[in-house]
């Protein structure tokens, strides 16, 4: 195993229990079982797309022109079920995960106004893809 498949390793291991928190977290505010399932499973396909960039990034280290690139441009392509329906979820879900971040410091409040921004102002854009 090369040096970047033991960092993307690392890497999975820690978004998975950041993911488990995310989840735990979810629950206590009341949504559905199958919408708390969207959300993570949203937030674990950006996981995805974070290993390949370089250096690999923690889901806690996403910052906002890794959100706007994903929905713009990755997510796209390599996501056979996108459609204006589902970018909505992902929207929603980053809206959630960023605030989770946020209340557990594990980013800063301008990361997340600089994400919810991007989601608000960009959104035609991201459904257009």
């Amino acid at each position: 195993m090369n040096e970047k498949d033991k960092k993307i390793v690392e890497v999975q291991n820690y978004n998975k229990l950041l993911l488990e928190a995310f989840e735990s977290w979810l629950q206590k505010s009341n949504l559905s079982p199958k919408t708390i399932k969207q959300h993570n499973s949203n937030i674990e396909f950006f996981a995805e797309y974070l290993y390949y960039y370089e250096p690999v990034r923690k889901l806690d280290e996403a910052e906002e022109k890794y959100v706007s690139s994903f929905l713009t441009d990755w997510y796209p392509r390599k996501a056979l079920w996108a459609s204006d329906n589902n970018t909505k979820s992902y929207i929603a879900s980053f809206k959630k995960f960023f605030k989770y971040l946020v209340e557990k410091n594990r980013t800063s409040p301008n990361i997340e106004a600089e994400v919810r921004e991007t989601l608000k102002e960009y959104k035609e854009e991201f459904l257009g893809s």
